[in-house]
């Protein structure tokens, strides 16, 4: 049985508004859905972040009942509108909430001053951390010279698009996660990405952090044990066990 804190997933309860993104609405995937996959992959949960995907805007209200199902060591990352209030955001902290969410791959825009406030002042109200959902072969020049001034910021899903190794190994060198997630979506082979695990994982071994993408939403492929398989043939034990559940842990929980 493998054992993984969960970076990255999605909770798309029926009982909760949608809202439609670039044409797309996703299927429902609750939290007994969730819990039902991994238990049929022997996959042991020790934790996880819940976080908003494009389909769910600024809608705040699934967080509170999903937290509470899930259990100990489950956090929620959101997407806040930039006039939302600090009461508002020290209300969401105190259910679970521990992040938020720069989605600029799904037509999510936001200014690069925009984000640098807001993620400053949440940072600095309840310690929370901030993602960027980005093309790292695309990325805005400002955005990118801004990724390594925010406080407790990560990448998802490997930067999405293939882009230099020397700029990757730049941003775990500054100790910025990259949460490797999506397989069935990123714009990698899977030779690609075991190449780029041993790179990276020696270049920052606490920078590289498992997340199961599900229900994988959009992607090419669902996520699949195959997918944990990869990394286990590709890095030792030790290393396995930072990727899968210390590095995420230890991120998200502040330990």
């Amino acid at each position: 049985m493998q054992k993984i804190f969960d970076t990255h997933f999605h909770i798309i309860d029926p009982k909760f508004p949608l809202v439609e993104n670039q044409g797309f609405v996703p299927d429902f995937y609750t939290v007994n859905d969730y819990l039902q996959e991994l238990k049929e992959m022997s996959i042991e949960l020790t934790g996880g972040a819940i976080v908003s995907g494009s389909f769910q805007g600024y809608h705040q209200h699934y967080f509170g009942e999903a937290i509470s199902a899930l259990g100990t060591n489950f956090v929620g990352i959101t997407q806040l509108p930039f006039d939302t209030t600090d009461e508002d955001i020290l209300k969401l902290n105190d259910i679970g909430i521990k992040g938020i969410r720069f989605n600029l791959y799904r037509g999510l825009s936001a200014l690069p001053k925009e984000i640098n406030e807001l993620s400053e002042r949440v940072y600095h109200l309840c310690n929370w951390k901030t993602e960027l959902y980005v093309n790292l072969q695309t990325i805005d020049k400002e955005i990118e010279e801004l990724m390594f001034t925010l406080p407790k910021v990560s990448i998802d899903h490997l930067g999405m698009h293939q882009c230099s190794v020397d700029k990757l190994k730049k941003i775990v060198h500054a100790n910025i996660p990259i949460r490797l997630t999506g397989f069935g979506r990123v714009g990698y082979e899977r030779d690609e990405i075991r190449q780029l695990i041993s790179i990276l994982y020696s270049e920052n071994p606490n920078s590289l952090m498992f997340g199961s993408d599900l229900p994988s939403t959009r992607a090419k492929e669902r996520f699949s044990y195959n997918d944990i398989q990869l990394i286990q043939e590709t890095v030792g034990r030790e290393a396995q066990d930072k990727i899968f559940f210390e590095n995420g842990e230890n991120w998200y929980l502040d330990k």
